[in-house]
């Protein structure tokens, strides 16, 4: 039965997108079965899998809107190695569309639970806020993975984020818990960013990832091929770097399963 993360923050330009790529490559290379599921209408992510968004006969729009199932959709990362519900421009008007669906929030949740069997984890890469899309992200997923940068401003984000996560939870998806903060795009040289991250670990503690993600030129570079920081250049920090959270959250969830059992 897959895990299912929904990876996400309000506020952009966080590395979001290049976070769940990456990772969805990562837990790929330690052969991991895995869907990435595309919730932005920028389609980003499905071009950073190397996917054409403006070649797709059926997208994740078509899955919220009922017009399709999620085998009918997904696609292969020949690349990345795993699959993908891809999305293009076309999902900016599901939000308008769905407001008067019945279980309009439960959409996504339904289509990845007829696909659970198939994977062991579950990424979805959400918009850049928090908005009806998000919402499906949110009560379909188990875990939340925030990526963030350790900036005074992302602290303030940071606790909107944790209150809607706290809403979702009693309303809609009781099952949900942040499962960790992912500090990105981290230059170990700014003093701000050290006493963010400080601050980060006094507050959530062990919710907070051990890996660090640097700001490196090839994780930036990476999108424009369509590949993931590994498949470009596996030697970089940026690649090591996301290889290493992949393993960590590998250990992570095993270990909750062993904690369970």
């Amino acid at each position: 039965m897959a895990r299912i993360f929904a990876i996400t923050n309000q506020k952009g330009g966080v590395g979001k997108t290049t976070t769940a790529v990456n990772i969805a490559a990562g837990l790929a290379m330690l052969d991991k079965r895995v869907l990435l599921v595309d919730l932005d209408p920028q389609g980003n992510a499905t071009m950073g899998s190397g996917i054409d968004k403006r070649n797709l006969d059926k997208t994740v729009y078509h899955i919220l809107l009922g017009q399709a199932s999620g085998a009918e959709v997904r696609v292969r990362s020949a690349r990345g190695g795993y699959d993908l519900f891809p999305a293009n421009r076309d999902l900016a008007g599901a939000e308008v569309e769905l407001v008067d669906e019945p279980e309009r929030e439960y959409r996504l949740r339904q289509a990845l639970e007829a696909l659970a069997d198939e994977y062991d984890y579950m990424l979805i890469d959400c918009p850049p806020a928090l908005n009806l899309l998000t919402v499906n992200a949110l009560a379909a997923a188990q875990s939340v993975m925030i990526p963030m940068q350790c900036e005074y401003y992302a602290l303030e984000g940071l606790s909107d984020l944790v209150n809607t996560v706290k809403k979702v939870k009693s309303r809609l998806n009781p099952g949900i818990e942040i499962s960790g903060l992912l500090r990105a795009m981290y230059d170990p040289r700014n003093t701000l960013a050290q006493q963010v991250s400080d601050q980060l670990k006094r507050h959530f503690g062990a919710k907070v990832y051990d890996t660090l993600i640097p700001r490196n030129v090839r994780v930036a570079e990476a999108p424009s091929h369509g590949l993931s920081v590994m498949a470009y250049d596996k030697s970089s920090r940026g690649a090591q770097s996301y290889m290493n959270l992949a393993r960590e959250i590998v250990q992570r969830e095993e270990g909750t399963q062993h904690g369970e059992a």
